[in-house]
């Protein structure tokens, strides 16, 4: 985990902020969860964290779903089933928000399309949201707004990687 400290952490908290509260999104709470979302997806062994039955990392939708399921998939356990969906939706959220080129190089390989993925990651939030008992019952309603909010903090996203890149731009 990167430190609170960090000074990436904060520059993703400021731009986050920023370029939400421009969209009208006026949520601390929302605004810093997808600043640390992508503070800790800085690092490719957490955006890849799912690992299939060899220790290999999965990078398709559909291998997430099956790692997520309690019943019929991988998912150990209730908990885990919400650890994987909370993770989906992370995903979703990233991939759709800043880097939604990709979903081009997904659909020729296969995997989900730009709407499957939306619905997918607003899906499993939702999920998420519904584990609102006992240690859960704190952040159920995050997910809950993550999940009803998804295309607001999709278009958030996209701003913050125009702004980003303008920043990256002003370095130079």
């Amino acid at each position: 985990m990167i430190s609170e400290r960090h000074p990436l952490r904060q520059l993703f908290q400021e731009v986050v902020t920023g370029c939400y509260a421009s969209d009208g999104i006026q949520d601390p709470e929302l605004t810093r969860y997808v600043g640390n979302l992508l503070t800790e997806f800085s690092a490719a062994e957490n955006l890849y964290r799912i690992r299939d039955a060899a220790g290999k990392p999965v990078k398709e939708i559909p291998e997430m779903l099956a790692a997520a399921d309690p019943v019929f998939g991988a998912a150990a356990s209730f908990d885990e089933e919400r650890e994987v969906r909370r993770h989906i939706g992370d995903y979703a959220l990233f991939a759709t928000g800043m880097y939604p080129e990709s979903m081009q190089l997904w659909r020729h390989s296969g995997e989900s399309s730009f709407p499957e993925m939306v619905r997918t990651g607003k899906e499993s939030y939702y999920i998420v949201s519904k584990f609102d008992l006992f240690e859960y019952r704190e952040e159920a309603p995050l997910f809950a707004r993550l999940s009803g909010e998804f295309e607001r903090c999709m278009h958030g996203l996209a701003r913050v990687r125009e702004e980003l890149d303008r920043i990256g731009k002003l370095a130079q």
